[in-house]
């Protein structure tokens, strides 16, 4: 182990001694008296769980100069059979053919990577989790409402991964059902997820490569069949933007948890290193995939074995088992492997769960993050087990509904920091992060998105409500929501710091 790696875990059990607080002393749950003291956590903390909750990080003990490890948190994350399957929607939702979904693949993923790659840059400058961070624009009380609609695409995330590694686990048996693989892969990615950050850093790390086996092979005994796409119709606008949405709802929604992963990293790391490594870890895998999972359900249509395991239902792990069947039992056993592919984004995602708890009830900042582990486990399991028969349905509208107030968010951070802090990181106090009275009231952050929303509302174009200029354009919600919750914030923002009497 590093000399790094154990200053981390000292420094970590240190400051977890200390009890939260709001008298602008930085501290964490528990005390002499409480859950630290018990024998349980003591046996977890020195085994290397992370207890470490929505505390910044001192400066001091931001001493991890691992960068690397950013790309393969992302590049695991999205480097799944997820990925794979949101691209197959290009063609069966919104009936694309394969040149046109790769473009807007392409060219879309290409725009949204960059606003959650970005955001990845401020957790060594502040040492703060994203939503601690977003108090400094949305206020102690006001974070509460993204923090809630974070949880909520956390969850739609977890359960989709589930349903997605159950169905994959489930196709290379007869006897194993949905259920069981969805059961399965839930107790694997809570198990990474339970240990926290270093565990986490190192599972990522090694997650990504037997599942490059398995698409490689995917891609070896059926590449050729790949060439055997029907012809489509020409795109239409509706078309083109309404995956758009879908794209972007799929990797914009990660600018809610960039910092979490890079706030242990040491401050004066150059940001445009945290930047590209995020950015590549981002980009390369869901480009690779989406592409390859639009590729592959146009072709299903004319490799009869393709479309048999693919079947009404919509099934990715069917189609992937049917794509790999020439190998046999091997075949079989790299199905397994791209079933596995989603407990590290599962995993992740649980580990971000728990600070979005932890901000929306902040008495439960004295709770023990990893409990939150538990808990986010326990709402997506028995939700992915009943969504798993309406997969497709509910993946569409999923993305392209969590976009527009993803888009909203990151606005407002961008604005609030850049014009606002002038893009200085010392204007974040560690000394008020709980402080409700000394950070902004948020009231400017929360009418720019609901303001925002009277545009938005009729730029959409959904299978259950299509507005009016949606129907012309198709879905541009998300491509409005940025630049107007921008907009909006400029004023209101002005108005709420003359009211609070507040100067950076």
């Amino acid at each position: 182990m590093s000399d790094n790696h154990l200053h981390e875990k000292n420094s970590v059990i240190d400051l977890e001694k200390d009890s939260t607080s709001r008298d602008g002393s930085v501290v964490i749950p528990g005390d002499k008296h409480g859950w630290l003291s018990h024998p349980l956590a003591r046996s977890l903390l020195s085994w290397g769980v992370e207890e470490r909750g929505i505390v910044p990080v001192p400066e001091v003990e931001r001493m991890d100069t691992q960068y690397y490890k950013i790309f393969f948190v992302w590049f695991s994350m999205n480097f799944n059979i997820l990925s794979f399957s949101t691209g197959t929607l290009g063609p069966i939702a919104f009936q694309l053919g394969l040149r046109d979904s790769c473009l807007v693949i392409l060219f879309f993923n290409l725009l949204a990577c960059a606003l959650p790659a970005y955001l990845n840059t401020w957790g060594p400058r502040t040492g703060m989790r994203q939503m601690i961070q977003s108090r400094y624009s949305f206020g102690y009380f006001g974070i509460i409402i993204p923090a809630v609609l974070n949880l909520i695409g956390l969850c739609g995330f977890n359960i989709l991964n589930g349903i997605l590694g159950g169905q994959a686990l489930a196709s290379v048996s007869s006897n194993m059902s949905w259920d069981v693989g969805i059961v399965i892969i839930s107790i694997i990615a809570l198990l990474i997820s339970f240990m926290g950050y270093r565990v986490l850093n190192w599972y990522e790390r090694v997650a990504w490569f037997p599942v490059l086996i398995a698409f490689l092979v995917a891609l070896g005994v059926g590449g050729k069949n790949l060439y055997n796409a029907q012809p489509a119709a020409p795109a239409t606008a509706p078309g083109i933007f309404g995956f758009a949405a879908v794209i972007a709802g799929f990797v914009i929604t990660y600018s809610a948890m960039a910092s979490d992963f890079t706030m242990y990293y040491t401050p004066t790391v150059p940001r445009s290193k945290i930047f590209w490594y995020a950015y590549l870890g981002y980009i390369v895998p869901i480009v690779l995939l989406q592409c390859l999972g639009a590729a592959a359900v146009l072709a299903s249509y004319t490799v009869p074995s393709w479309n048999a395991g693919y079947g009404t239902a919509g099934d990715i792990g069917g189609l992937l088992e049917a794509m790999l069947s020439p190998v046999g039992n091997f075949g079989k056993f790299l199905t397994v492997l791209l079933s596995l592919s989603v407990t590290g984004n599962i995993a992740c995602t649980l580990y971000s769960m728990c600070f979005n708890f932890q901000v929306m009830i902040p008495a439960m900042s004295r709770v023990p993050r990893y409990v939150f582990s538990i808990l986010g486990t326990v709402i997506a399991l028995p939700l992915s087990i009943v969504g798993a028969h309406k997969f497709y349905t509910a993946l569409t509208n999923f993305l392209s509904l969590i976009g527009y107030w993803g888009s909203a968010y990151g606005a407002i951070l961008l604005v609030e920091h850049h014009y606002f802090r002038k893009g200085d990181f010392s204007t974040y106090d560690h000394s008020i992060w709980n402080v409700p009275g000394r950070l902004p009231w948020g009231a400017a952050a929360i009418t720019a998105v609901i303001l925002s929303f009277a545009l938005i509302i009729p730029s959409m174009d959904q299978l259950w409500y299509a507005g009016p200029i949606g129907m012309i354009s198709g879905d541009i919600g998300f491509e409005v929501a940025f630049p107007l919750a921008g907009l909006l914030y400029f004023p209101l923002r002005k108005l709420e710091l003359r009211y609070q009497n507040t100067q950076y």
